[in-house]
């Protein structure tokens, strides 16, 4: 799913459309507004989210999501229906839980018990368990483009790796993944808002207008960055989690919209 910019209203621009661009919020090649009075490229922020714009994630969810339909082995409700039934308790539950495999694990169950009308017995538990196991244990696939990228644009800028999740899950996938050393820094947080995106601006003492938030998520990525006044690059991912949709909103900082990683480049 590629979530479109919104529209403005007729006459009036928003603060992230580009003149010379055919497609409001479309990557264009012009980044002249990233450029130094000499007309060098200034260094900026970037703010590079980890799952799903660095290394594949939801997919392995999905698999697992699969599985735990057959488990079930229902005999009226679609996986469409489980799948329902499992949103809601994920939203329900993750003001409280957080998120990361875990917290999917006890999702799972409470979906169990909740669609058949008990808790799991043993079988299912053990079942359940390697489920989560299997995500747990799975390898880094990075996505193309990041190999060759990220040394690219970390010899330009500073890039801060900020990712929501697990703490010790989140830093085992960076470890694993063999890109740490090119983030100047690592923030694992609870949650990706508005708030949050201040707090980091005000802990590293940013300049919001050179900060650019970088992800495929508009609910965790793109919204609140522009809220908080700072840019974003959405690099939409055909398998996001349908938790993390949303309209992308008009806000303080600038839009790019581009089709992959590698085309960071070319604006960076």
């Amino acid at each position: 799913m590629v979530c479109e910019p919104p529209t403005a209203a007729a006459g009036k621009k928003p603060s992230w459309y580009h003149a010379d661009s055919s497609r409001v919020g479309r990557g264009s090649g012009d980044n002249s507004y990233m450029r130094d009075r000499r007309g060098r490229r200034a260094p900026q922020t970037l703010l590079i989210d980890a799952d799903d714009t660095l290394w594949e994630n939801n997919i392995y969810f999905e698999e697992v999501f699969e599985e735990f339909v057959r488990l079930l082995n229902h005999p009226h409700m679609a996986a469409r229906q489980i799948r329902a039934v499992l949103d809601e308790i994920e939203l329900a539950n993750r003001a409280t839980q957080g998120y990361g495999t875990l917290s999917f694990a006890r999702n799972l169950r409470q979906c169990y018990a909740q669609i058949m009308g008990r808790a799991p017995q043993d079988a299912q538990e053990r079942a359940i368990q390697a489920l989560a196991e299997r995500i747990l244990n799975q390898p880094i696939e990075l996505l193309p483009g990041v190999k060759e990228t990220l040394p690219y644009l970390a010899a330009r800028h500073e890039l801060i790796l900020f990712t929501k999740g697990h703490p010790d899950e989140q830093r085992g996938k960076i470890e694993r993944s063999g890109l740490g050393g090119y983030f100047r820094h690592k923030a694992v947080v609870r949650e990706k808002d508005a708030g949050t995106y201040r707090g980091l601006v005000q802990a590293f003492a940013l300049d919001p207008t050179a900060v650019w938030m970088i992800g495929n998520s508009p609910k965790s990525d793109v919204n609140p960055a522009l809220e908080a006044g700072l840019n974003a690059v959405y690099i939409p991912h055909p398998r996001t989690w349908s938790l993390e949709h949303e309209p992308i909103r008009d806000g303080g900082g600038r839009l790019l919209v581009l089709e992959s990683f590698a085309d960071l480049r070319r604006h960076f």
